[in-house]
């Protein structure tokens, strides 16, 4: 197995088949969510650092693709089930779907995409992360920079 390079991983990808409706009752387009994401173990928690941008990435087959982006709020730790990550996240008003984004030949070589099925966390490179922010409109960058948004709080 290949480590991962600390410059290469600009974004940890989270995944979850729980659409962000099951994550936070009440979550709203452009609020931020603190809540812990189940992640299984591997050298990579140990790359995780508060601060570092994520997003949560949503597979299955009702509206794949990048629904909220955020950071990381804390270390990985021990969680109820298992090793977990706390992280805050912003609700996309519209997602950006799988299709759109795979379109894109840069994105299409991210992790998430070659190996769908892989160990939760994933990562996006810089060119990846750059594919990302390329899409969302321009309020929702800054809500993000800037934290803007009521901030709530949930479990896993």
């Amino acid at each position: 197995m290949t480590r991962l390079r600390a410059d290469a991983v600009a974004c940890w990808v989270l995944k979850s088949a729980t659409p962000p409706e099951g994550i936070g009752a009440g979550w709203t387009a452009g609020a931020a969510l603190v809540v812990d994401r189940c992640v299984r173990p591997s050298y990579r928690l140990g790359e995780m650092r508060p601060g570092a941008p994520c997003l949560l990435w949503i597979s299955g087959r009702d509206r794949p693709g990048v629904h909220a982006l955020g950071e990381l709020a804390g270390m990985p730790h021990d969680g109820p089930g298992g090793p977990a990550v706390p992280v805050r996240l912003v609700l996309l008003r519209a997602h950006l779907p799988r299709a759109d984004l795979v379109a894109d030949p840069v994105f299409a070589g991210a992790e998430v995409v070659r190996m769908p099925a892989g160990s939760n966390p994933s990562w996006l490179s810089p060119d990846q992360y750059a594919v990302v922010l390329a899409r969302l409109p321009g309020s929702m960058g800054a809500c993000v920079a800037t934290g803007s948004g009521g901030e709530r709080s949930a479990g896993s």
